[in-house]
Order: C-alpha cells, then structure tokens, then sequence
C-alpha cells in the first residue's frame, strides 16, 4: 500500500492525508509494523502533530490536504517536566492537572509562580496555538485536580454552567482533633473582613451562602481525616467550616490552631468529576490522599 510520505528529516515523519477518516485509522494504515498501543502511546506523549499543531485526540476527523507528522523519537519531547503540575488528563478542548503544593493557580504578582504559566509554556513547546485559561482556583497551599481550558469557549462554557458541569467534587483534608459527627452538613454566610479574613455568619451578613458536607473517614490519634464534598464554592469555605466545626485544618496558618504536623496545609482536592463542556462525556478523576496526612 502506498503510504503518501512526504518527508523525511529531522525527528518527524510527515504523510499527506486522502481521504476523510479518524487519526488513529490514519495512522495505523501508515506506521506500519507499529502496534495500537505503542502508536496510541505517541499520540499521548504528544509525538503527533497535524498541520503544525500537537494533536493527543484518537478520533481526531482527517480530510483530505491536512498533513500528520509524526515523531521518530523514543522519548516524548513534548511531555510536561514540573514539580509543581502533572498533566493527568488533555484534548483539544481542556486540560485537567494535578497542582503541588505551593504554586498559585494564576498569576498574582510579576514573577509569581502559577499553573497557568506552568501550562502556557508547555503549549508553546508543545506547538499547540493556545493558552490556559482560568476556570476556578485552588489556593497556593492546596493540592489537587483542577481543569483548565484551552480556549475562549470552553472557559465560558464551563463558567456559565459550572454547577450543571461539575457534579462532584471532593476534598480531603487532616483536622486537627477527633471529630464528634462521622458525617454531616455546614451552612452559612461568609464574608471578608477588611483585612481580606474570611468569617462566617448563621445569618445573612451580605456576604455568599456556603453549603458544605462532610464525612470523616479515619481517626489518626488525635486527629481525624475528613472528607469534603462542596455544594457550593467560596473563598476558603472549607478551612473556615473546618474552624466552625472546632477542628480546624492542620497547618492552616490564617485560620488553625497552630497544629502543624507535616509543614503544610492539609488539604487536597482528590475528587473532579464533570460533564465535558464540548462532548458531554462523563469525565471522573482521583488522585490519592498524600502520603504525609496519615501522620
């Protein structure tokens, strides 16, 4: 079978496409001797580019005068390498990462080290025409998954039915203290102070109604590991719950009691669960309790 090569050179192979179909069909016809997983394998270690840009969808429609370039390279060139944020999930539409301790969601300063410049310039090395764009935020000392959009559209698109999207989403955290409920809900009203300290009110004070549920998962001595599910999403809702409850997250400087056993904030978003903005499919992530909270 003829297989339209183009060129060779370089770290890429380049075919020209003839006919509508998907780009794994594609390339299975023309990387011969290539086994499905191993060429599945490119397409996620981001070796495939169509046109100029990088391109990770197996179903990705093909027509006729695109040109596929795939890489002659072992390693994957174009693979996240950061401390901070590992890729845990990406198509054309959305990224999903999971963020380290100690890295801001977005930029909040100058030179300040954020997810988002973390994530732009790994499209650019990437060869992907576009930029990271902010859904929602987990503070600079919380750890977990968080979705990031590739364009315009889908941010909005997630923004405008962010409740309708997101159908669960779960933290965990170590509390300082045993817990007297194993389950529960907290509602109330937070609002900032003047100095930008969030507090809470069982009456309406002007500030967002917060609804959290919480399930304690396992008694560590003298302190508890708790499951949060947020019905609602507000600036620190569950550090100031965890307070209102009396046991207040571990390593929590603004609001704890000073309990810090492993030098962090103890909380981790460790569920993400939504209805893809573009597709509608189910989309379900974990990553597991760090290590250190079962101290």
């Amino acid at each position: 079978m003829k297989r339209n090569v183009i060129k060779q050179g370089g770290d890429y192979q380049y075919f020209e496409v003839t006919k509508e179909q998907p780009l794994l069909d594609f390339l299975l016809e023309h990387l011969q001797g290539q086994s499905r997983t191993k060429i599945k394998a490119t397409l996620q270690g981001h070796g495939v580019l169509v046109g100029k840009t990088c391109q990770t969808r197996h179903d990705f429609p093909l027509v006729p005068g695109m040109r596929v370039a795939v890489s002659k390279t072992k390693r994957n060139l174009n693979i996240l390498r950061s401390r901070y944020v590992k890729i845990v999930y990406e198509d054309q539409y959305l990224v999903v990462v999971d963020k380290a301790v100690g890295i801001l969601s977005m930029a909040a300063g100058h030179s300040s080290l954020n997810v988002k410049a973390v994530l732009d310039d790994y499209f650019h090395k990437s060869r992907q025409r576009c930029h990271a764009h902010v859904v929602h935020r987990l503070d600079r000392d919380t750890s977990g998954l968080m979705i990031y959009a590739k364009d315009m559209q889908t941010e909005q698109a997630l923004e405008r039915d962010w409740h309708g999207c997101v159908y669960d989403r779960r933290y965990v955290a170590l509390l300082s203290g045993r817990m007297e409920q194993s389950e529960g809900t907290i509602a109330n009203w937070l609002k900032d102070n003047a100095a930008y300290v969030t507090y809470s009110s069982p009456v309406d004070n002007g500030g967002k109604y917060a609804v959290t549920h919480f399930r304690t998962l396992e008694e560590l001595g003298d302190r508890s590991l708790v499951e949060f599910r947020l019905e609602t999403g507000r600036k620190n809702q569950i550090r100031v719950h965890a307070a209102d409850m009396g046991h207040p997250v571990c390593g929590d400087v603004k609001y704890g009691n000073g309990d810090d056993p492993i030098g962090r904030l103890c909380l981790h978003a460790y569920v993400l669960c939504f209805y893809h903005p573009v597709t509608r499919e189910r989309m379900e992530f974990s990553t597991p309790v760090p290590r250190n909270f079962f101290v």
